[in-house]
Parts: structure tokens; C-alpha cells; sequence
């Protein structure tokens, strides 16, 4: 298909003098929206990695403002968080299979249909933005197709189409739930085993998974106080933190790198979830020494920095080890400036340069789907297939069990990950106490509720899953663990 325009203007006979052509407008919001959305599936990017270079380039391109980045911000992540539920729309509206439109052309649909049916841009103005994009990128003939497919978009709404695409939740209520909140119909049903119960907790979780999380602040002890970035934040941009002693919740967005405390590094950003894991090893009870701290997999370094600083303030040393080195040198930029003494290595936790017994307190937070951060990478529940977790399984015990070997007796080990799917949580746990797949390990379950004062709906114990819609934090697992012999 020819997408140039002719050399000069013709009617639709073929002869000079019809409309005249109209080079198309660029709209520089959509345009970059456009391309992160092709980042993401041209370099299986992530879009909090790819937007913000490009919206710092095009804020130094000097048009391009405050409304202009959080509309750009919208339309990319809203695009991503309901691909599922527009590429079931989109597919009632053409002729063809949707995996024979090229993927450019999807984009762009699919940014119309999320201005048409997540926001508050009036139809026509989505449709001409729309297809003006259309004409940019994709050129005239293409943007017809957009133009028609749009139009019968627009000519319902999102609960409207829902009824349309999505079965009965009473014959099929895995792929309702699928289409209705855009998650693949496999996730939906490994949420569903993790969380239990009825029909309300889990379009609960899943909401909560489509919806933009705050941006959350740790003040490193020893290093920052809440009040500090309260005061820096204002009254009108901030709130205590939900659970941890350490956070504080942007409530206007902004930027947090502009802190004063976050440019030292003496605060950083870091969900409430990641924050209460660290803080619940740091305080398990143990008799003895309390002298060295391992994080085993340090990467990028959050979790690293609050342990330091904890560790730190009871005169401990943290060694914080991660196996890729570009992400080991992250973790040095992370606890650049802890007071008390630490070490950064690159160092694969499977086979670790360490002597067995040689720490009190250890951290595994071990690589896995990326299932309880669907909020942050929503892209992610496109990206992950049932079968990546069989990738993860060897290696998620391994890990676990060189932990255990790593920390002394009547020491601890804290196990967790950003994933509640039990295939990455307490089965794993359950397989290497109980030596499925090697040894058996001498290790009791501690308690993990009682080292998170406060907070609520922590299940049964031992361990503890927390979730977006119950606790407003990533799904953060973690399982403790003392060493018994």
C-alpha cells in the first residue's frame, strides 16, 4: 500500500483540482505516547524505563509542559493496562484476525479507544487527534482504516462494549473477569488461587491492578526523617505512610528526584510493601550475635539501602550482593553515603563467594514473574507466559536454600517476591524445608504478622501476602525462616 501523498492534489476522478492535500498536524503529546508504545513491544521495554528520557527530551525541546507530560503519561500506561480489553473491542470492529494489523496501526487504535472509552476527551476530538496521528506515522491510507475502526468505536461506551465482548460472568467467569479488567486469562486464575474467596476480593485486586499507584517515599534511619520530607513536600502534597514507620506518600505526583533528600540520597522512592519486608527481617528476634546482614540479591538496590541504614544503626554491616553487574552498580548508587559500614559485590547467589553460617540476618529477594507489580509495569501481564514460572522455579530454590546455608544458626532468612502466584511463594518455601528436589534444611517458620504492627488482613500466618486492594502496596510475599541446626 502507497501512504505518500500524490505530487498534487486530485479528486476522486483522478483530475486535478479537487481538495487540496493537508500535510496532517503533529500532535508532540501523541506522537510520544506513540512511541513508548512501540518501545514496549518493539524492545520488550518498560514503560517507567522508557517514558521518562522521552519526556525530559521533549520538555528541553521547550513546548512541551506540565499537562502536556501527565496527558502523554496517561495515554501510555492507560493504553497498556487495558490492551486487553481494547484489543477485544478493536476486534469487533474489523474484518480481520487482530494479529494480521500490523502492530503500529494497533497502537494507534489503541490509544484512540482509550481516549474514546478511559478518558474525558470528547469523542471527535480522540477520533481527529486520533487519526491525525494516523496520518503522521502510519500515512493517508492507513489512516482511513483508523478513522473507520474509531468511529465505530465511539459509537458506544465502555460499558456498553463490555456487554458486547465479554461473556457472561455466570457461563465463563475466568474470561469475563479477563476481558472485563484486561488481564490474560491465565493471570486471572493464578490472582485468583493466591487470594481465595468469591467474586468481589478478586475484580477488587484486579481493579486495584488498573488503577496509578502513589508515588512512595522511605526516609532512611539515621539519614532522614518522615517530617523532613513532609516539610518539603508540603501540607497539600503529602501523607504519612499507610504501615511502614519510614514512608510518606507523594499526593500530587511531582517529582521526587527535585527532594533535596531524595537528590543525597538520604530518601529514595520505594513502595510500602518492599519497605515493611525489609523492616520485618530487620526486627525478626534472634539470641546472639547480631553483627553481619546479607542481601543476596540486591538489585536495584531498595531494599539494600533501608537494610544498610537499619543495619547501621545498631552498628551491623551489610554485604549486598547482586549477579548482574550493571545492576550491582546501581545498589552502590543506592547506599552511596550510609553511615555505617557496607560492601557491594557482584556475586551470583547460587554459587556465592561466601562461607556457610557466616551471616545473623539474610534477605532472598528472589528474581520471579513480576506478578504483584502489575500496577507499575502493567505491561508485564502481556509479556509473561504460564511457562516462565517454570524458569524461575529451580532458581528461586536455589536461592533459598543457599540462604539458609549463608546465615548462621539461630540466625534468619527472610524469602520474598513481588508475586503472589504460589508456584513462586510458599510451595517454593514448602519444597526446600521439606527437601523436594535436594537435602532437607533444619529451619522453623517464624511468625511474620507480629513484625508488622498495624497492619491488616495478613491471613492465617506464618508468612504473609500483602495486595494492592487490601493494603495499598505491591504484592509483596515473605516467608521468615530461623536456621535450627
Amino acid at each position: 500500500m502507497n501512504d505518500q501523498p500524490h505530487s498534487r492534489p486530485r479528486n476522486s476522478d483522478g483530475k486535478g483540482g479537487g481538495k487540496p492535500y493537508r500535510r496532517p498536524k503533529k500532535d508532540p503529546v501523541r506522537i510520544l505516547a506513540f512511541e513508548a508504545l512501540r518501545a514496549v513491544d518493539e524492545r520488550d521495554a518498560y514503560a517507567n524505563l522508557v517514558l521518562p528520557p522521552l519526556l525530559r527530551k521533549a520538555r528541553e525541546g521547550g513546548n512541551f509542559d506540565g499537562r502536556d507530560a501527565a496527558l502523554a503519561t496517561e495515554l501510555v500506561y492507560g493504553t497498556l493496562r487495558r490492551q486487553g480489553t481494547y484489543d477485544a473491542i478493536i476486534a469487533a470492529c474489523i474484518d480481520r484476525p487482530l494479529r494480521e494489523v500490523d502492530p503500529p496501526v494497533l497502537d494507534v487504535l489503541a490509544l484512540g479507544a482509550h481516549q474514546l472509552l478511559g478518558t474525558r476527551i470528547p469523542s471527535h476530538a480522540a477520533v481527529s487527534a486520533s487519526v491525525e496521528l494516523a496520518r503522521v506515522v502510519l500515512g493517508d491510507g492507513r489512516a482511513r482504516f483508523v478513522n473507520a475502526v474509531l468511529r465505530k468505536i465511539a459509537a458506544d461506551d465502555l460499558d456498553g462494549w463490555l456487554e458486547k465482548v465479554a461473556p457472561p460472568y455466570d457461563q465463563d467467569a475466568e474470561d469475563h473477569l479477563a476481558i472485563v479488567h484486561s488481564h490474560p486469562r491465565w493471570v486471572v486464575s493464578a490472582l485468583w488461587d493466591a487470594l481465595g474467596g468469591g467474586r468481589a476480593g478478586i475484580e477488587d485486586l484486579l481493579e486495584a491492578d488498573n488503577e496509578r499507584p502513589e508515588v512512595t517515599l522511605v526516609a532512611r534511619p539515621g539519614r532522614s526523617t518522615t517530617d523532613e520530607l513532609m516539610d518539603a513536600l508540603g501540607e497539600e502534597g503529602a501523607l504519612p505512610g499507610r504501615w511502614s514507620p519510614y514512608a510518606v506518600r507523594m499526593v500530587e505526583g511531582g517529582e521526587p528526584g527535585a527532594l533535596d533528600a531524595v537528590k543525597d540520597g538520604r530518601a529514595g522512592v520505594q513502595d510500602e510493601g518492599s519497605q515493611l519486608v525489609a523492616v520485618a527481617l530487620a526486627n525478626a528476634p534472634i539470641e546472639g550475635r547480631d553483627e553481619r546482614w546479607l542481601d543476596g540479591c540486591a538489585g536495584p538496590g531498595g531494599k539494600a539501602a533501608l537494610l544498610a541504614a537499619l543495619a547501621a544503626g545498631r552498628g551491623a554491616a551489610l554485604l549486598a550482593s547482586e549477579k548482574q553487574p550493571h545492576r550491582a552498580r546501581l545498589v552502590e548508587r543506592a547506599l552511596a553515603g550510609n553511615p555505617g559500614p557496607y560492601q557491594v559485590i557482584a556475586a551470583d547467589g547460587t554459587r556465592p563467594p561466601w562461607r556457610e553460617g557466616s551471616f545473623d540476618r539474610v534477605l532472598m529477594d528472589v528474581p520471579c514473574s513480576g506478578l504483584g507489580a502489575l500496577r507499575r509495569r502493567p505491561e508485564a501481564r502481556w509479556r509473561r507466559r504460564p511457562e516462565d514460572l517454570e524458569g524461575f522455579a529451580p532458581l528461586q530454590r536455589g536461592l533459598l536454600r543457599e540462604a539458609l546455608s549463608a546465615v548462621r544458626v539461630g540466625g534468619v532468612v527472610g524469602y520474598a517476591t513481588c508475586s503472589p502466584h504460589l508456584a513462586e511463594t510458599r510451595i517454593v518455601v514448602e519444597d526446600v524445608l521439606k527437601g523436594r528436589g535436594g537435602e532437607p534444611v533444619e529451619a522453623e517458620w517464624i511468625d511474620v504478622r507480629p513484625l508488622m504492627p498495624g497492619v491488616a488482613g495478613l491471613g492465617e500466618g506464618p508468612d504473609v501476602q500483602l495486595w494492592p486492594h487490601l493494603h495499598g502496596t505491591d504484592a509483596m510475599y515473605l516467608a521468615l525462616l530461623r536456621r535450627t541446626a
